[in-house]
């Protein structure tokens, strides 16, 4: 009798332990639902753009079956949508927050713009431009390259360094340009201001599909001024040598 007890004892505990087990999915399970590797799982458990895992021993972990549909969302803004993992996070925190965050969605697409295919790191960029890795470094210091991630470039990124190395065999230098960074910061600066002192009594959701059309607006407004400032100087010009191509500026500095 007492042996049949222990048996049945057994089986019991069998049984509980089976009944405490976390609810959860072991890396391998999530790795399979989500067609990520590993290093990537961790790597968003890292930055904090899935919830860390219940760990049950050293070498034992469950995530939460909600980080297979999170994944997913994460794959689908980093790939389809080139956001950077910091939009990314906060796209999550909003969601979380129970936003609706299909505008916050658009108007990161319409901010970032879709997908460009596979990235260049350093070496592969020097290698698509013939680009001394000394130029390199004066252009990203210059700001005149700016990588939405550090050491991977895009195709807009291969475009404009083409550009300079066209410029740099004519003998110019970035400080030559940096006008366009210096300029550039305070068009920013001064759009940025506008958009806040527009949207501020804005719901989130509002705030996000006001300023999509801030975006497009702001895009093609600097787009038409300055080719438009551009046009009219060349049209009052008799020719390329004319000094009213100077401007102003110019004709000032001759007059003291």
């Amino acid at each position: 009798m007492a042996g049949k007890k222990k048996s049945k004892d057994s089986k019991g505990s069998r049984a509980s332990r089976r009944a405490a087990k976390p609810a959860g999915l072991r890396m391998s399970q999530l790795m399979a639902a989500t067609g990520l590797p590993k290093s990537t799982l961790l790597y968003y458990v890292e930055q904090g753009l899935l919830p860390r895992p219940l760990k049950t021993s050293p070498n034992m972990a469950y995530y939460d079956p909600a980080c297979v549909e999170r994944a997913a969302l994460i794959r689908s803004l980093q790939g389809q949508h080139r956001l950077p993992l910091g939009k990314i996070k906060a796209i999550l925190q909003a969601s979380d927050q129970g936003q609706d965050i299909a505008p916050l969605v658009a108007l990161a697409q319409e901010v970032f713009g879709q997908d460009q295919g596979e990235k260049l790191d350093t070496e592969q960029l020097l290698a698509a431009t013939s680009m001394e890795p000394g130029h390199l470094q004066q252009l990203l210091e210059a700001e005149l390259l700016l990588p939405l991630e550090p050491g991977l470039y895009d195709q807009q990124d291969l475009a404009m360094a083409r550009i300079y190395v066209f410029g740099h065999a004519q003998g110019l230098r970035p400080q030559d340009v940096g006008y366009y960074v210096r300029l550039g910061r305070r068009i920013v600066d001064e759009e940025m201001r506008l958009r806040a002192r527009l949207t501020k009594d804005l719901s989130p959701e509002l705030d996000a599909q006001v300023t999509l059309g801030m975006v497009q607006a702001a895009r093609a407004t600097r787009s038409y001024v300055i080719d438009r400032l551009f046009q009219h100087r060349i049209a009052a010009a008799e020719d390329l040598k004319d000094h009213k191509l100077l401007g102003e500026g110019k004709d000032d500095e001759d007059g003291a």
